[in-house]
């Protein structure tokens, strides 16, 4: 779409002037006479810049720069001066103008500050966007089972977590893997803006999408005149980016001829234009992402050897969401709030059995399919409760634990049931009670079980001691609440939907 200025002077003349040098630089251009209609004009539309003459016959220029401010603060403003004194215009720029031209007007001139004006205002629009985007992710929930805007309670997540919280801060280059659909760029969106960096721009440049005579004019930006079609001098995603953090996705899609330039820049934290040999500064915090296997990808001649291991100073691999189906209901839940508040559903909920398809389904588009069904759900429900999910299943991926769907009985609970009052280690020694202090009595009990695990052994097989414990915990509390998963849930201070994930993961069900 074409870029769209606003050109505000009392001479018929120079506004048809105007008129005809921007449209031929593929600018769709609005006129005004005066102070007035121009603000008129602001008010009722988006404008990327405004021209306006400093000598207005109804508004002072100084005030015109002002309230075209008030009116759109993102939108740069140039002025023009007739005077051979610049001192007006200076004091329009102190009040908030970009830049400003005297007359007679050198138009080359005047279309490469246009353009730099453009390029300045929508790098306003995405430095607002990401600030917004900021505020939101920090909002949200940061417990067991989110973190940063990421969902997720199962182990798997709770490491990439740690990994964030260590490394975020440094500038080290970051290298995450996962199938597509896992949420690579929510992980690298944690980084950025847990990290020093968070306040300048995340700049996002998906690889595979870019075309490949253009990518490294998009990456590195170019000089007007460079090549047919280069116009205007252009800063590429790395000169964007610049004081922030850039986000390379599908790494392995880049030509290959293309990587040796961007591991020059690792090595040497400068990059050239194309068409310049003038150096440029990066200073960037590099997060790559790819849902291929880099060895892979090597072997096949997509990415070169020596800017892997240069990329890979840290590796966060995702796991698909089937190899942590215990944080499906939180998602399904998550998605469930926000596509009932966007759609207005506001009692729409799930029935067991749509729990049950959800916890026995494979989800190869993994957590971007589930969005998706949840979505359609939610367009879809006739009722309050969603029953069941429009899944497409594909033949040659049955879904999981088929033969064991999970159909927990509702059992009444009585608080009345009885139950042991006293614990003992085995030997006869009498565990602390919960009113002794809660701290007392975890320690007591995990000191009970280190001390019992035996001793490792390079030819033993290795244990998932935090998976045993959690899977113990969470049977005992359904047998003490006789199988009622809603009072088991309260007992142990757990999101119910979360309790249906550790049941389905630990394959309880039947033990109950």
């Amino acid at each position: 779409m074409p870029n769209k200025a606003l050109v505000i002077d009392d001479d018929k003349v120079t506004l048809e002037l105007f008129n005809y040098q921007l449209k031929s630089e593929n600018f769709d251009v609005t006129t005004a006479g005066t102070g007035a209609k121009g603000l008129e004009h602001a008010k009722a539309g988006e404008y990327d810049v405004i021209l306006t003459d400093l000598n207005l016959p109804d508004i002072n220029g100084i005030e015109m720069v002002k309230q075209s401010k008030l009116i759109s603060p993102e939108t740069e403003i140039i002025v023009v001066t007739g005077d051979i004194s610049t001192e007006k215009a200076v004091e329009a720029i102190q009040v908030g103008a970009f830049d400003y031209i005297t007359k007679p007007v050198d138009f080359e001139k005047l279309v490469v500050v246009i353009r730099n004006a453009v390029e300045t205002k929508n790098q306003s629009v995405i430095n607002a966007r990401q600030a917004a985007e900021i505020k939101e992710l920090r909002g949200r929930l940061s417990s067991k089972t989110s973190y940063e805007g990421i969902i997720g309670g199962a182990h798997a997540m709770q490491n990439i977590y740690e990994i964030i919280e260590n490394v975020a801060s440094s500038d080290a280059n970051i290298l995450i893997l996962g199938e597509s659909g896992t949420g690579k760029e929510v992980i690298a969106n944690a980084i950025h803006y847990k990290s020093h960096r968070s306040e300048k721009p995340f700049v996002k440049v998906n690889c595979s999408a870019l075309p490949k005579d253009l990518i490294e004019s998009q990456l590195f930006g170019h000089t007007k005149g460079s090549f047919t079609g280069a116009h205007a001098d252009k800063t590429g995603f790395i000169g964007q980016a610049q004081g922030g953090s850039l986000l390379l996705d599908e790494i392995g899609e880049m030509p290959i001829e293309l990587q040796p330039k961007l591991l020059r820049v690792l090595q040497e934290k400068v990059y050239h234009r194309v068409g310049s040999d003038k150096p440029q500064e990066a200073d960037f915090r590099l997060i790559c992402a790819t849902n291929r296997s880099p060895f892979e990808a090597i072997k096949n001649g997509d990415l070169r050897e020596d800017l892997y291991y240069r990329i890979n100073t840290i590796e966060i691999p995702i796991p698909p969401l089937r190899e942590r189906m215990e944080d499906v209901p939180m998602l399904a839940e998550h998605f469930l709030q926000v596509y009932s508040e966007k759609y207005q559903r506001p009692n729409v909920s799930f029935a067991q059995s749509a729990y049950d398809q959800m916890l026995n389904y494979s989800w190869r588009g993994n957590v971007r399919e589930l969005q998706n069904v949840i979505e359609r759900a939610v367009l879809l429900s006739k009722s309050g409760k969603i029953e069941r999910m429009d899944i497409q299943y594909d033949e040659s991926d049955p879904p999981l634990h088929a033969s064991t769907i999970f159909t927990v009985p509702e059992i009444p609970y009585s608080p009345d049931a009885p139950v042991a009052s006293v614990a003992t280690n085995g030997g006869g020694t009498m565990l602390p009670s919960f009113e002794e202090g809660e701290d007392v009595l975890f320690e007591e009990i995990g000191k009970l079980i280190v001390d019992k695990l035996p001793e490792p052994d390079e030819s033993s097989e290795q244990h998932d001691v935090f998976g045993n414990i959690e899977s113990g915990v969470v049977l005992a509390a359904l047998k003490r609440t006789r199988g009622n998963k809603q009072a088991a849930a309260n007992l142990l201070g757990l999101y119910r939907p979360r309790l249906y994930g550790m049941i389905k993961r630990h394959n309880l069900e039947e033990r109950i």
